[in-house]
């Protein structure tokens, strides 16, 4: 067991440089527009689709976050809702980059999940449509305000980009950690069978996983990913039911319980069935 930990450890260490690289890049970008992208959102029109989950793709600060609280103002659609949380993949694009084998497909991770952002999105608003108040840009930046305040956005690039890092190389640690004792106690055959490593139905088992609101659930499917553990199908669907904490502001800031229920039912459905299209489309090229 001593073995385990300490291989995890050193496993974990050598992506640290790179962990840190990507969180510097992503805070550069955000801090450069991330008042633009509020504005985008929330001005786009019928654009707000393609905005939404152009912007859902973009790493950053709560944006998930800011994407709900807007939504329960009525200044987006759910469509517009949906699109952001369909294109949002939390910490999974760091992730994924300090892992060379699987970094090559990072661009198609992101490609299809805009692809699917865009079209379900759309569809959503087509079928729930809804009537929205107006409220003034000072209170869209107020609400983007709010969401960033608790996670040191906001104290220059290189204080946040540490923060992040550490942050996250603490989950990866833990998460790495707790799949290898797992292997190590369970076998790797016992644990593939579990996820259902192989099978077309596995986006069942990561469109749960990717609905848990929290980072941990995206480090864990690009973990997951990079061992070869789950399909592109499965990491897709993960990501794509995944919105970070947003969700969980959904939920605070928006009354109607049944609205949020039916937002997490779609994002579900959206992942499983994409999901093994994909896995589908993948097995046959």
């Amino acid at each position: 067991m001593l073995d385990v930990i300490i291989d995890t450890l050193i496993d974990s260490i050598k992506i640290l440089p790179f962990l840190f690289i990507s969180y510097l890049i992503i805070e550069f970008i955000e801090h450069k527009s991330s008042k633009k992208i509020e504005k985008v959102l929330s001005t786009s029109g019928k654009y707000s689709k393609v905005a939404g989950s152009l912007l859902g793709i973009i790493p950053q600060c709560g944006f998930s976050a800011v994407a709900a609280n807007l939504f329960s103002s009525r200044v987006i659609t759910m469509g517009t809702l949906i699109a952001v949380f369909l294109a949002t993949s939390d910490e999974a694009i760091p992730i994924i980059l300090t892992y060379p084998q699987k970094s090559k497909d990072l661009i198609l991770i992101l490609i299809i999940k805009f692809v699917i952002a865009v079209v379900f999105g759309t569809l959503v608003d087509l079928i729930f449509k809804k009537a929205h108040t107006h409220i003034t840009s000072e209170e869209v930046h107020e609400h983007a305000h709010d969401m960033c305040k608790n996670c040191d956005c906001e104290h220059g690039i290189l204080k946040s980009s540490l923060y992040h890092t550490l942050n996250i190389f603490i989950f990866l640690v833990l998460i790495s950690l707790g799949i290898n004792i797992i292997i190590e106690l369970i076998g790797i055959n016992t644990f593939e069978r579990f996820i259902l490593s192989g099978s077309i139905l596995q986006p069942f088992i990561t469109s749960i996983i990717g609905l848990i609101p929290n980072c941990a659930s995206s480090v864990l499917l690009s973990k997951l990913f990079a061992n070869g553990s789950i399909s592109l199908g499965a990491v897709i669907s993960g990501l794509s039911t995944g919105a970070g904490v947003g969700s969980i502001i959904l939920f605070k800031s928006n009354k109607n319980i049944k609205e949020n229920l039916q937002i997490l039912g779609v994002l579900y459905v959206v992942g499983v069935v994409c999901g093994i299209l994909i896995d589908i489309i993948m097995r046959l090229v």
